[in-house]
């Protein structure tokens, strides 16, 4: 009879060493953690939080399924708690994630059959990066939605036929002015798939757009940031 003894130290899996941080912008940065066991699918996110702090922050995950690292999109708040502590982030610091939590995903029933529309605001593009790359061979087009150019967060990692860029605030995107304006006039096929992920207005307004074109709720798959 063989008898099994417990370890005397329980190892904590949750617990990651950051490896880097990356800046996109002035605000705007990418947390990249070692993967390890962490399985995941494109479309779900992780609850963060850094080691010795009580608070902790959901952030949809920017990585492919199958992917090296475990990495994060994260938009500084200005006059925050959370958000500027990641910023200033060390290699080597220590934090704490749990998960992978929510359904938001790709329609696999419609994954060969659906073009996928993916229609971001700002780092609601997160999720849709992560499909992107553990996809590569997806019919997509991403709409994104953002202020200034500048923020069309690591556009090259895109098709350049399949990456559409609204800006609000200036006119060097591919067209000037609010996502929810571009949707209004544009057209799609009957056969696609949409995805929203961003600030509830956004989400909501688009939602109508989608509507008033003839779109299901079914057609739609919805990820609210705030």
């Amino acid at each position: 009879m063989t008898i099994q003894m417990k370890p005397d130290v329980e190892i904590n899996t949750n617990y990651y060493k950051v490896l880097e941080i990356r800046n996109l912008t002035e605000n705007t940065f990418v947390v990249t953690l070692p993967k390890s066991r962490f399985k995941f699918i494109a479309g779900q996110h992780i609850s963060l939080s850094i080691e010795g702090d009580y608070q902790s922050r959901e952030y949809s995950i920017y990585s492919a399924e199958e992917g090296q690292n475990l990495e994060i999109l994260v938009k500084e708040v200005e006059g925050g708690y959370f958000s500027p502590k990641l910023k200033h982030l060390k290699k080597g610091d220590m934090v704490e994630v749990h998960g992978p939590f929510g359904k938001f995903g790709l329609d696999t029933k419609k994954q060969i059959t659906h073009k996928h529309v993916f229609i971001a605001s700002g780092t609601g593009i997160a999720p849709f990066h992560s499909m992107v790359k553990s996809y590569p061979n997806l019919d997509y087009q991403l709409i994104h939605g953002v202020r200034h150019m500048e923020e069309a967060y690591e556009k090259d990692h895109y098709d350049e036929d399949s990456y559409f860029l609204c800006t609000s605030r200036d006119k060097d995107g591919d067209f000037n002015g609010r996502v929810t304006d571009y949707i209004k006039q544009a057209e799609f096929d009957k056969n696609t798939a949409f995805y929203l992920c961003g600030n509830s207005d956004m989400i909501f307004d688009a939602m109508e757009i989608l509507k008033d074109k003839g779109f299901d709720r079914d057609s739609v798959n919805v990820e609210v940031y705030f």
